[in-house]
């Protein structure tokens, strides 16, 4: 897995590598792009979500067997 200590991380990668984990946890961000307002700062915009989703993703996140 990247970091940022590993240099540089392309947004666009960020957004696919990100994109592509979230569908195979059934999540769906349709917001989540490249801020292209500020390309010097490689921001990822995960946009807005429901809350349902919110509460999907912190589940995905959550080590396995771990309730929140």
């Amino acid at each position: 897995m990247a970091t940022s200590l590993d240099g540089p991380v392309d947004p666009f990668t960020a957004v696919a590598s990100l994109r592509a984990a979230l569908d195979r946890a059934g999540i769906v961000l349709p917001s989540l792009a490249v801020d292209a307002a500020t390309p010097s700062l490689a921001l990822v915009d995960l946009g807005r979500l429901r809350a349902d989703v919110a509460q999907r993703l912190a589940e995905a996140l959550q080590p396995q067997g771990v309730a929140g």
